[in-house]
C-alpha cells in the first residue's frame, strides 16, 4: 500500500512538472504548487469521465480529453487554445522526464495527471 502511494505521488510530481513547464511557456505562470493541485484535479476528472463515458467508441477518449481541457482551461488564464498548448507542452516535457528516468531505470514510463503518458 505504501508503495502505491509512493509510486502515486511521484508519478504526479512528475505530471505537475509537465503542467507547469505548460503553463511557465504558453501563459508564463510560475507556481508549481498551482500545478500540482491541476494535475491532480485533472487526474480525477480525466478518471471519472473515463470511467463513465471512456467505453464509448470514438466519442469517449474525446470527451474524457476535452474534461482534462476543461480542467486547464478552467485552471489557467487564456481560452481553449491555450488550455491546449499547455497540454501539448505538458505531454511533451513529461514524455521527455520520463524516458530518461526509464533509461536510467528509476522509473516506469508512467504519470499521473498528463494524459496518455
Amino acid at each position: 500500500m505504501i508503495d502505491s502511494l509512493i509510486v502515486f505521488a511521484v508519478s504526479l510530481l512528475i505530471g505537475a512538472l509537465g503542467i507547469y513547464a505548460g503553463a511557465k511557456v504558453i501563459v508564463d505562470a510560475e507556481d508549481y504548487t498551482y500545478a500540482i493541485i491541476t494535475a491532480l484535479i485533472g487526474a480525477i476528472v480525466w478518471g471519472l469521465v473515463g470511467f463513465f463515458f471512456g467505453w464509448i467508441p470514438l466519442l469517449g477518449p474525446l470527451l474524457v480529453f476535452v474534461a482534462y481541457l476543461a480542467v486547464i482551461n478552467a485552471r489557467y488564464p487564456g481560452g481553449w487554445v491555450d488550455a491546449a498548448a499547455i497540454t501539448i507542452v505538458a505531454w511533451l516535457s513529461v514524455l521527455v522526464v520520463l524516458y530518461v528516468l526509464a533509461f536510467l531505470g528509476v522509473t516506469g514510463f508512467d504519470a499521473v495527471g498528463v494524459p496518455g503518458v
